[in-house]
């Protein structure tokens, strides 16, 4: 690993049943980098995150994150050490207003252990605090909208939602598992500087998308899948042109 590498993953596996979904994938993540994954449905994009963040054992391989060997950790265990993560299927707490849903991370040994919310040591009043960060996130402070049942919320405040109880953890690295899906070209242009703002903050993305034009536009890398494998790796303009990206997009042209 080199110094810039904060997570290194090392030929992960995973087979369900008889079925092969992860093949000695391998890849290094550069400390506050947006890193995109990519690849048609099934090719093994949200299962490669489970293995990362705990929630599936892999078959095989490491995780080393900073240098330290956590493959196999539960995921809470993860989530204290500095990595959060979205869910594509959206998990509020949907009986809770917004706001709410925030005071479970903050109350984590993560956000104790690290300190104030930006290390501003404001954590004598959690609710103050929980609106703040949805404030930064894009929830509109003097409206309802923070105070509303997370139910009630449209899909793009869900969305946001989801980034801020992973903001609320203080992480080093966030997965974020298909943020722009189900999202109106003017919720994602707002999405957009919020992705910007994270990551000029040192915050470190690895982004599963299927909205490849608008990942293109704040990754710095991209890593494409088919089928389990690993078939390209590089700047998103290289990988697209990849023969073997073209066939898994597109198929194969017939003779």
């Amino acid at each position: 690993m080199s110094d810039d590498t904060i997570l290194s993953v090392q030929g992960i596996s995973k087979t369900f049943g008889g079925l092969k979904a992860l093949m000695d994938v391998s890849f290094d993540i550069r400390r506050g980098e947006v890193y995109g994954i990519i690849g048609p449905n099934g090719s093994g994009k949200t299962t490669l995150i489970n293995c990362i963040t705990g929630f599936i054992k892999p078959g095989g391989g490491k995780v080393i994150f900073k240098g330290k060997d956590i493959t196999r950790w539960a995921p809470h265990k993860i989530a204290h050490i500095g990595i959060s993560r979205t869910f594509q299927i959206m998990r509020p707490y949907y009986s809770l207003p917004a706001y709410k849903n925030l005071i479970i991370p903050l109350w984590s040994p993560r956000a104790k252990t690290v300190g104030g919310w930006r290390g501003g040591g404001r954590h004598g009043d959690r609710d103050t605090v929980a609106v703040d960060i949805l404030e930064e996130i894009g929830f509109e402070r003097d409206s309802r909208v923070p105070y509303k049942l997370a139910s009630t919320l449209p899909t793009g405040y869900q969305k946001r939602l989801e980034l801020a109880r992973c903001m609320a953890m203080r992480p080093e690295i966030i997965f974020c598992d298909e943020v722009f899906s189900g999202l109106s070209m003017s919720e994602i242009a707002g999405m957009l500087p919020l992705i910007e703002k994270m990551k000029e903050e040192g915050i470190t993305l690895i982004m599963v998308e299927h909205r490849l034009r608008e990942l293109f536009r704040v990754a710095d890398r991209v890593m494409a899948l088919n089928f389990g494998e690993k078939i390209a790796e590089g700047l998103s303009s290289v990988v697209i042109e990849n023969k073997k990206v073209k066939e898994a997009y597109l198929g194969k042209e017939e003779v």
